[in-house]
């Protein structure tokens, strides 16, 4: 005979809402659950820095110069 093991299963916490609008309820997340992230701000402003840096315009091209787009690929220039 076959020993049965304790086979513990996992389920996500329960949501509020349907479909695009479903997310978790707040009010049922708890310690356990993983919801605790004590660096979240600080890598949200460390996002938002890399993304606004990223984002702005070069400075030594000025605004009316205009960069030609690539040929499209496998055709040939004849």
């Amino acid at each position: 005979m076959t020993k049965q093991r304790n086979q513990p299963t996992a389920a996500p916490p329960p949501t509020l809402g349907e479909g695009c609008l479903a997310r978790y309820d707040p009010e049922a997340l708890a310690d356990t659950d993983g919801t605790e992230f004590p660096g979240a701000a600080e890598l949200w402003q460390q996002l938002n820095q890399a993304d606004a840096a990223a984002s702005a315009p070069a400075a030594a091209a000025p605004a009316e110069t205009r960069i030609p787009a690539h040929p499209p690929t496998g055709r040939s220039s004849r």
